[in-house]
Protein backbone atom coordinates (compact mmCIF):
# COMPACT_ATOMS: atom_id res chain seq x y z
CA UNK A 1 0.00 0.00 0.00
CA UNK A 2 2.83 2.43 0.88
CA UNK A 3 4.52 1.70 -2.44
CA UNK A 4 1.33 2.63 -4.32
CA UNK A 5 1.06 5.94 -2.44
CA UNK A 6 4.71 6.75 -3.16
CA UNK A 7 4.24 5.86 -6.85
CA UNK A 8 1.13 8.08 -7.07
CA UNK A 9 2.99 10.98 -5.40
CA UNK A 10 5.97 10.59 -7.75
CA UNK A 11 3.68 10.45 -10.80
CA UNK A 12 1.77 13.52 -9.54
CA UNK A 13 5.02 15.45 -9.00
CA UNK A 14 6.25 14.50 -12.48
CA UNK A 15 2.90 15.52 -14.00
CA UNK A 16 2.96 18.88 -12.22
CA UNK A 17 6.57 19.43 -13.29
CA UNK A 18 5.71 18.59 -16.92
CA UNK A 19 2.74 20.99 -16.91
CA UNK A 20 4.87 23.81 -15.45
CA UNK A 21 7.61 23.25 -18.04
CA UNK A 22 5.11 23.06 -20.89
CA UNK A 23 3.34 26.24 -19.77
CA UNK A 24 6.66 28.09 -19.47
CA UNK A 25 7.66 27.07 -23.00
CA UNK A 26 4.24 28.13 -24.34
CA UNK A 27 4.60 31.48 -22.58
CA UNK A 28 8.06 32.06 -24.05
CA UNK A 29 6.92 31.00 -27.52
CA UNK A 30 4.01 33.43 -27.31
CA UNK A 31 6.39 36.21 -26.23
CA UNK A 32 8.50 35.51 -29.33
CA UNK A 33 5.39 35.70 -31.52
CA UNK A 34 4.28 38.92 -29.85
CA UNK A 35 7.75 40.43 -30.28
CA UNK A 36 7.72 39.51 -33.95
CA UNK A 37 4.34 41.21 -34.20
CA UNK A 38 5.85 44.38 -32.74
CA UNK A 39 8.51 44.42 -35.47
CA UNK A 40 5.73 43.93 -37.98
CA UNK A 41 3.76 46.83 -36.44
CA UNK A 42 6.70 49.23 -36.53
CA UNK A 43 7.61 48.25 -40.10
CA UNK A 44 3.97 48.85 -41.06
CA UNK A 45 4.15 52.30 -39.42
CA UNK A 46 7.28 53.11 -41.41
CA UNK A 47 5.66 51.64 -44.51
CA UNK A 48 2.69 53.98 -44.02
CA UNK A 49 4.85 57.06 -43.35
CA UNK A 50 7.00 56.72 -46.45
CA UNK A 51 4.26 57.68 -48.98
CA UNK A 52 3.70 60.96 -47.11
CA UNK A 53 7.41 61.65 -47.15
CA UNK A 54 7.59 60.74 -50.83
CA UNK A 55 4.67 63.02 -51.68
CA UNK A 56 6.36 65.94 -49.95
CA UNK A 57 9.70 65.24 -51.62
CA UNK A 58 8.06 64.77 -55.04
CA UNK A 59 6.75 68.31 -54.95
CA UNK A 60 10.32 69.59 -54.71
CA UNK A 61 12.12 67.03 -56.85
CA UNK A 62 9.93 65.97 -59.73
CA UNK A 63 12.88 64.74 -61.81
CA UNK A 64 14.18 62.30 -59.16
CA UNK A 65 11.95 59.47 -60.45
CA UNK A 66 14.49 56.70 -59.73
CA UNK A 67 14.19 57.38 -56.00
CA UNK A 68 10.43 57.01 -56.16
CA UNK A 69 10.64 53.81 -58.20
CA UNK A 70 13.02 52.36 -55.60
CA UNK A 71 10.64 53.33 -52.81
CA UNK A 72 7.70 51.73 -54.61
CA UNK A 73 9.69 48.49 -54.97
CA UNK A 74 10.73 48.59 -51.31
CA UNK A 75 7.15 49.12 -50.15
CA UNK A 76 5.94 46.23 -52.32
CA UNK A 77 8.62 43.92 -50.87
CA UNK A 78 7.77 45.04 -47.34
CA UNK A 79 4.07 44.46 -47.92
CA UNK A 80 4.72 40.96 -49.21
CA UNK A 81 7.06 40.13 -46.30
CA UNK A 82 4.58 41.42 -43.72
CA UNK A 83 1.81 39.34 -45.27
CA UNK A 84 3.93 36.17 -45.20
CA UNK A 85 5.24 36.75 -41.63
CA UNK A 86 8.68 35.65 -42.76
CA UNK A 87 11.51 36.77 -40.50
CA UNK A 88 14.02 36.51 -43.35
CA UNK A 89 11.68 38.37 -45.70
CA UNK A 90 11.12 41.09 -43.12
CA UNK A 91 14.86 41.52 -42.70
CA UNK A 92 15.28 41.97 -46.48
CA UNK A 93 12.29 44.32 -46.69
CA UNK A 94 13.61 46.27 -43.72
CA UNK A 95 16.91 46.78 -45.56
CA UNK A 96 15.15 47.89 -48.75
CA UNK A 97 12.98 50.37 -46.82
CA UNK A 98 16.01 51.64 -44.93
CA UNK A 99 17.93 52.16 -48.19
CA UNK A 100 14.95 53.96 -49.72
CA UNK A 101 14.66 56.23 -46.70
CA UNK A 102 18.34 57.10 -46.99
CA UNK A 103 17.81 58.00 -50.66
CA UNK A 104 14.90 60.28 -49.71
CA UNK A 105 17.16 62.01 -47.22
CA UNK A 106 19.84 62.39 -49.91
CA UNK A 107 17.31 64.05 -52.21
CA UNK A 108 16.28 66.31 -49.32
CA UNK A 109 19.91 67.38 -48.86
CA UNK A 110 19.95 68.49 -52.50
CA UNK A 111 16.91 70.74 -51.98
CA UNK A 112 17.40 73.22 -49.11
CA UNK A 113 13.83 74.51 -49.47
CA UNK A 114 12.56 70.99 -48.85
CA UNK A 115 14.63 70.67 -45.68
CA UNK A 116 13.13 73.96 -44.47
CA UNK A 117 9.57 72.71 -45.03
CA UNK A 118 7.84 72.14 -41.70
CA UNK A 119 5.77 69.31 -43.19
CA UNK A 120 8.92 67.50 -44.36
CA UNK A 121 10.61 68.14 -41.01
CA UNK A 122 7.67 66.69 -39.13
CA UNK A 123 7.60 63.61 -41.35
CA UNK A 124 11.36 63.13 -40.93
CA UNK A 125 10.95 63.39 -37.16
CA UNK A 126 8.18 60.77 -37.19
CA UNK A 127 10.28 58.52 -39.40
CA UNK A 128 13.27 58.87 -37.05
CA UNK A 129 11.03 58.00 -34.11
CA UNK A 130 9.73 54.98 -36.00
CA UNK A 131 13.29 53.87 -36.81
CA UNK A 132 14.04 53.93 -33.08
CA UNK A 133 10.92 51.86 -32.42
CA UNK A 134 11.93 49.37 -35.14
CA UNK A 135 15.38 49.01 -33.56
CA UNK A 136 13.85 48.53 -30.10
CA UNK A 137 11.37 45.98 -31.47
CA UNK A 138 14.19 44.02 -33.13
CA UNK A 139 16.11 43.95 -29.86
CA UNK A 140 13.05 42.87 -27.88
CA UNK A 141 12.37 40.13 -30.43
CA UNK A 142 15.94 38.84 -30.28
CA UNK A 143 15.84 38.90 -26.47
CA UNK A 144 12.63 36.87 -26.42
CA UNK A 145 14.00 34.42 -29.02
CA UNK A 146 17.11 33.98 -26.88
CA UNK A 147 15.04 33.30 -23.74
CA UNK A 148 12.80 30.85 -25.58
CA UNK A 149 15.65 28.97 -27.30
CA UNK A 150 17.63 28.78 -24.06
CA UNK A 151 14.68 27.36 -22.11
CA UNK A 152 13.91 24.98 -24.99
CA UNK A 153 17.46 23.61 -24.96
CA UNK A 154 18.06 23.44 -21.21
CA UNK A 155 17.65 20.18 -19.38
CA UNK A 156 15.12 19.09 -18.16
CA UNK A 157 12.72 21.37 -20.08
CA UNK A 158 14.33 20.08 -23.30
CA UNK A 159 12.49 16.82 -22.66
CA UNK A 160 9.11 18.56 -22.76
CA UNK A 161 10.22 20.71 -25.72
CA UNK A 162 11.14 17.57 -27.65
CA UNK A 163 7.94 15.72 -26.80
CA UNK A 164 5.72 18.65 -27.80
CA UNK A 165 7.90 19.71 -30.74
CA UNK A 166 8.77 23.24 -29.65
CA UNK A 167 10.90 24.30 -32.61
CA UNK A 168 13.91 26.58 -32.55
CA UNK A 169 13.30 30.21 -33.51
CA UNK A 170 15.73 32.35 -35.52
CA UNK A 171 17.08 35.71 -34.47
CA UNK A 172 16.42 38.82 -36.54
CA UNK A 173 19.80 39.41 -38.17
CA UNK A 174 21.20 41.83 -40.70
CA UNK A 175 22.20 39.93 -43.82
CA UNK A 176 24.09 42.77 -45.51
CA UNK A 177 27.65 42.72 -44.15
CA UNK A 178 28.26 46.34 -45.19
CA UNK A 179 25.69 47.48 -42.61
CA UNK A 180 27.81 45.93 -39.85
CA UNK A 181 30.82 48.10 -40.68
CA UNK A 182 31.29 51.50 -39.10
CA UNK A 183 30.54 54.29 -41.58
CA UNK A 184 33.39 56.51 -42.70
CA UNK A 185 32.89 60.17 -41.90
CA UNK A 186 34.88 62.76 -43.82
CA UNK A 187 34.55 66.43 -42.87
CA UNK A 188 37.16 67.68 -45.34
Amino acid sequence: MLAIIIAVVVVAILAIWAVVQYNRLVSLRNTVDESFGQIDTQLQRRFDLIPNLVKTVKEYAKHESSVFAEITEARAAASQAMASHSGEGLARADKLLNDATMRINAVAEAYPDLKASSNFGQLQEELASTENKVAFSRQAYNDSVNDYNTKREQFPSSIIAGIFKFSKRDMFVVEDESVRKAPKVDFS
